[in-house]
């Protein structure tokens, strides 16, 4: 039996579903101790006197650090100072002198709960004088505003300029030119799981153990080494089961680097699991992005140039390792999508404000598919040409020499198909026929769809960073299979096993994965993101488990007197060509290879276990996921209320391993996209206060808002080799375009142009102008 393509059940269910996960919190080791982080109350100030005497005295507490103390013990923190043009600041693990924003942490207490933790901060006392913030993109841009960072000149981080093909002409030829700016709210991760970990530093042997809710568990390890000037080597990082992360577990955070010091110091272990408010308040923020774009454009729709420029709010201090100052570059390659742009000049500006920091947030290069399929509905409102029409006009076939002006190999892709496909299972037709119907009626009805690329692995050119596995046959003929991955939540351990199943020829659980130890799993600084696994963890298991098929198949040779050529192994036994009768269990080769390899041919390699590299070669397709995503609306003119009353999904991803997990995928990105849109805005005041810190303010959609998710795939069948693309961000990319396109799409009569993201109710009324703004 082949296991890819099969949606068999997710072997992570059975532990998880009935409550036997073992989580960051589920951790209990002997002495253990529990820790709480003091936080600054205001986006920026100078701290002038801290008194820590009466929490020290407390009952049960055992230290009280501050920033200080911890500056002591670790490595000041600069992110990516080799990156061209990067103002990169030096910060502390903790504040010390001045706070940066609500939330930033400025002493932490170890004490024997958590109750007792928490009642000593409030004897903190604390002294801030109180400096003025920067908060919006204005103040970050003003020479005149605070410096966020004295060693810095200004509070702009980074700003890069590129210019593709002739701008100038191309806007001199233009029959219209069209202006917009599109503003992306601040939006949280909030996975279920909150951020946490357990220190555990052995004073005797000079180990850190850290068992962290991480996506990366060797990225976490390099990073506590380093910033905690601690060899390496006696570093290990212990992930077990993680309750969502959305990118916000793949850097490893301030707290990560206090708490691991927290740990050096007291010589015992010490657990931090942050609360909600924490959460929401100081884990992260992301989205917090504008573009401003001109489009030259002829009377008929063709696309001849476009100018844009982007700003990113990174808030106070870089993520480590992923600063924001990597996404202006690959927003911009991204930008013009599947579409044909004959020029396009491209600022990029990331810029410091008194407010959380930015991390990785499920495709954190979004904006680039909302901006372009807006502006795509944009311009055909304002010509008078259907939406649907004007992407036909523009968009690339997917032929051989097809790039787009940014220099993107688009060979392969299958945009068009996909759209086409969408409009047809949606009835385009008919849906606007029904839209007509709607507006005699006095409704406000709207039809939005956009098309989205997304690099997974991205085309030959574009693929970096090659990815090991290690895969070991045990003794019983089962098989163990180790990966960099640091799943949370998207069901790893049965895609790869089914990956590895195939390859090896073995029953489904006859294979196990092992991920999340540091001591077992080949080093990778990423782990799980950017829709990596699907392509880089499965080519690599499948590339090293067949290697380790090789090495049984020898063993196997030389027991029977075959050649391994006549030799395959099916349900996990070795089976001779022609005489299925004289086969033998894998268990059979295996046990002899290990604990009697000299009865063995002279020569016979026995160790029955591999590490491959899986650098891209044999991945075949376009290596471009993608789709088209349709929505239809309905809005309440007297409450601003939007109704989705359809959304449907036409996908590619290449070829599936378990259509379940895939389908899973898709509509949890759909999810985070339209509350994106409807539901959450992590919202500051002017003074850089947080608006937001509970699920009262900060709304989340339940199952009950998200509607009937249909979809349809277009499962291309690969040319050659690998052809498994990433799908983790799709419906997280292009959800929020699709959604805001019908919203205007439903307003085009009243005059509306959206050029906002966040669009709850009282936003609604606002353009619609029930209410005033």
């Amino acid at each position: 039996m082949r296991f890819v393509g099969e949606s068999v059940t997710r072997v992570e269910d059975r532990r998880i579903l009935t409550g036997r996960g073992h989580y960051v919190d589920d951790v209990r080791l002997p002495g253990m101790l529990h820790a709480a982080f003091l936080r600054s109350p205001f986006a920026h100030a100078r701290i002038t006197r801290m008194d820590t005497t009466e929490a020290r005295n407390l009952p049960g507490v055992v230290a009280v650090l501050t920033g200080a103390d911890i500056e002591a013990v670790t490595v000041p923190i600069q992110v990516m100072p080799q990156f061209p043009d990067f103002n990169s600041p030096v910060y502390q693990a903790m504040a010390t002198d001045r706070v940066r924003f609500v939330g930033d942490p400025v002493a932490i207490v170890v004490a024997q709960s958590r109750y007792v933790a928490e009642d000593a901060l409030e004897l903190i006392n604390v002294e801030y004088d109180p400096m003025r913030p920067v908060v919006s993109f204005e103040d970050a841009q003003d020479p005149d505003s605070p410096r966020i960072f004295d060693d810095l000149e200004g509070n702009v981080l980074y700003r890069s300029n590129t210019v593709y093909g002739d701008v100038e002409a191309a806007f001199a030829a233009a029959d219209t030119v069209i202006h917009e700016t599109f503003r992306q709210a601040r939006q949280a991760n909030v996975p279920m799981e909150t951020r946490g970990a357990v220190a555990d530093f052995d004073p005797g042997s000079g180990d850190l153990t850290y068992y962290a809710a991480t996506q990366s568990p060797q990225g976490c390890r390099f990073q506590l080494a380093t910033y905690l000037n601690h060899p390496i080597d006696r570093v290990r990082v212990l992930s077990g089961d993680v309750g969502g992360g959305f990118g916000l577990k793949g850097p490893v955070h301030r707290e990560d680097i206090s708490l691991a010091a927290a740990s050096r110091i007291v010589g015992r272990p010490v657990k931090w699991i942050e609360d909600r408010n924490e959460h929401l308040q100081a884990s992260g923020h992301a989205r917090d992005e504008q573009i401003e774009v001109e489009a030259a454009v002829t009377s008929d729709g063709r696309l001849l140039g476009l100018k844009a420029r982007l700003l990113i709010d990174q808030g106070a201090f870089p993520c480590l390792p992923y600063a924001s100052v990597l996404f202006p570059n690959m927003i911009r390659d991204l930008l013009p999508g599947p579409y044909r742009f004959g020029a396009l000049s491209f600022e990029g500006v990331v810029l410091a404000t008194n407010k959380c920091w930015n991390p990785p947030y499920r495709g954190p290069w979004e904006i680039e598919t909302w901006v372009r399929e807006r502006l795509m509905d944009v311009i055909a409102h304002r010509l008078g040409m259907d939406p649907a029409d004007l992407r036909r006009a523009n968009m690339f076939d997917g032929d051989e020499q097809d790039r787009s002006i940014t220099g993107q190999h688009l060979a392969g892709i299958t945009s068009r198909q996909s759209l086409e496909r969408a409009l047809d299972l949606a009835g385009y037709s008919a849906l606007r026929a029904d839209q007509e119907s709607a507006r005699r009626e006095g409704r406000l009805r709207g039809v939005g769809f956009a098309t989205f690329l997304e690099a997974a692995p991205g085309p030959k050119e574009n693929r970096v960073i090659p990815e090991d596995a290690r895969v070991r046959l045990e003794s019983n003929g089962h098989l163990l299979v180790m990966t960099p991955q640091g799943p949370h939540g998207q069901g790893h351990e049965t895609t790869l096993a089914q990956v590895a199943a195939d390859a090896m020829g073995l029953p489904l659980d006859h294979v196990r994965v092992v991920h999340g130890d540091t001591r077992q799993t080949p080093m990778n600084l990423i782990g799980t993101g950017g829709s990596r696994a699907s392509t880089w963890a499965s080519g690599s298991v499948m590339v090293t488990t067949r290697k380790v098929r090789e090495k049984a198949l020898g063993v196997a040779a030389a027991m029977m007197e075959i050649d391994a050529g006549d030799l395959d192994i099916v349900d996990g036994m070795v089976v001779p060509a022609g005489a299925p009768s004289k086969a033998l269990p894998l268990s059979a080769i295996a046990m002899t290879a290990y604990l009697a390899p000299e009865t063995l041919p002279p020569g016979t390699n026995h160790q029955l276990e591999a590490q491959e590299t899986f650098t891209g070669d044999g991945v075949g397709g376009s290596g471009w996921s993608g789709g088209t995503h349709l929505c239809v609306v309905e809005i309440d003119r007297e409450t601003g209320r939007v109704e989705i009353v359809r959304y449907l999904v036409v996908e590619d991803c290449g070829q599936i391993i378990n259509p379940a997990i895939v389908e899973g995928q898709i509509r949890g990105g759909v999810a985070q996209g339209i509350a994106g849109v409807l539901y959450e805005k992590a919202a500051y005041d002017s003074e850089g206060q947080f608006l937001a810190g509970t699920f009262m303010d900060y709304l989340l959609p339940t199952a009950t808002e998200i509607p009937r998710i249909e979809i349809d795939h277009l499962e291309s069948v690969p040319v050659e080799g690998l052809d498994i693309r990433g799908v983790g961000e799709g419906g997280a990319l292009v959800a929020p375009a699709a959604l805001t396109n019908a919203i205007e799409d439903a307003l085009v009569p009243l005059g509306v142009t959206i050029s906002e993201q966040y669009l709850p109710p009282s936003r609604i009324m606002e353009l619609t102008g029930m209410v005033p703004a």
